[in-house]
């Protein structure tokens, strides 16, 4: 069941003009950015976008001169993510699935971390995401206390997302019409 919602939704997610994302991408950092919760973080784990997601490039841009920015890296080795600092963005390259990373590898404790921001292929309104299926950020999540923002579009959003005993919700879920609260955390 989750791997057809999975194809579903990215089927979607893929039939946006590359205008529409970077439109709706820009409302989404809008919303991101007035949130007091982003405001008062100082150190920011941030998904680095690929394949048709809300577009994180600019956001992380744009916060790399006031903010620690450390992004995921895939061991694919043992399907977990690595977290490295890297303070600019040419400092990263394609790696593991075409998804850029830091060339030089400065890892950092999940525990130091304020503020994670989620991708995901789809959402639903109690903060269930559906990922690409192989576990990489539930693992993360469940080691991190802090507040977890998901990303998405509109139409990622549906009414439920299959879960099991490995899933990890996210807190909050901004879209380009709207933020939805999914915890009691506010």
């Amino acid at each position: 069941m989750k791997d057809e919602l999975r194809k579903k939704l990215k089927r979607i997610r893929n039939n946006q003009t590359q205008e529409d994302i970077l439109k709706k991408s820009k409302e989404i950092e809008k919303k991101l950015f007035s949130l007091n919760e982003f405001k008062n973080a100082s150190k920011i784990l941030f998904y680095v976008s690929y394949d048709n997601e809300v577009f994180t490039h600019d956001i992380i841009k744009k916060c790399l001169m006031e903010k620690e920015i450390i992004v995921p890296i895939s061991d694919t080795k043992n399907n977990t993510l690595k977290l490295s600092k890297f303070y600019k963005w040419e400092d990263l390259h394609e790696a593991s699935y075409g998804i850029l990373e830091p060339v030089k590898i400065i890892e950092k404790s999940p525990n130091k971390i304020d503020l994670i921001i989620v991708p995901g292929i789809g959402f639903d309104k109690r903060g269930n995401r559906l990922g690409h299926g192989k576990g990489y950020y539930d693992k993360l999540l469940r080691k991190l206390k802090t507040i977890k923002i998901g990303l998405a579009f509109e139409l990622q959003i549906v009414d439920q997302i299959p879960t099991d005993e490995n899933d990890v919700p996210v807190d909050l879920i901004i879209t380009e019409e709207r933020i939805i609260n999914c915890s009691n955390k506010f």
